[in-house]
């Protein structure tokens, strides 16, 4: 492979095999990208939302002392 790369011009090594790369496998990159954003998404949500149960868990236990605390 050195070999035949070797004879050809910068252009053919950087920018056309890439090119060619990118048109062959860009529908794989493209729907792997979309597979980690969506993952990475529902990752977020699922944090979000397991921090605003505990949130309001805390809140009410903390309401529910406070008045038994009055009686």
């Amino acid at each position: 492979m050195d070999k035949l790369l070797k004879g050809m011009p910068w252009w053919v090594k950087w920018v056309a095999i890439p090119v060619i790369a990118l048109v062959i496998f860009g529908g794989l990159i493209a729907s792997l990208v979309a597979v980690v954003v969506g993952l990475l998404f529902k990752v977020i949500v699922f944090a979000i939302l397991v921090g605003a149960l505990v949130f309001v868990v805390k809140r009410v236990g903390s309401s529910k002392s406070s008045n038994r605390r009055d009686w």
